[in-house]
């Protein structure tokens, strides 16, 4: 089994190679991705969906700055190449990912990427 410190190392490698498949792997059936500027995403199948359109509408990397295991959490600080900051929490159980919670700020992100402001 793998600590949640080597679960997020391998998304942030499947992330930034845009790996959905393998990224998806990582989640449990029932697992909540929840960036806290969007509405909260349920289960695997919704999960894989909010990645591919991710993917489609920006190029996106993982910069880690700093990476803390405490228990079954994984918390990651990290930046993009755009200047844009974040953090993510990743509850991991028996090698999957059950909860994401990510902070970050939507109106950077949007304006970086020429996306439209919703």
């Amino acid at each position: 089994m793998k600590n949640p410190k080597e679960v997020l190392m391998k998304w942030v490698e499947y992330f930034n190679n845009a790996d959905i498949e393998s990224l998806t792997a990582l989640y449990a059936e029932d697992a909540v991705n929840h960036q806290v500027a969007n509405e909260p995403v349920k289960g695997i199948g919704a999960i894989k969906e909010m990645f591919e359109n991710e993917f489609a509408s920006a190029e996106m990397t993982c910069i880690v700055e700093n990476i803390f295991e405490d228990g079954d959490w994984a918390i990651m600080e990290w930046k993009d190449p755009l200047g844009l900051r974040g953090c993510g929490f990743f509850k991991i159980k028996n090698g999957k990912i059950v909860f994401q919670r990510g902070y970050w700020d939507k109106l950077s992100f949007l304006k970086l990427h020429g996306l439209p402001i919703k």
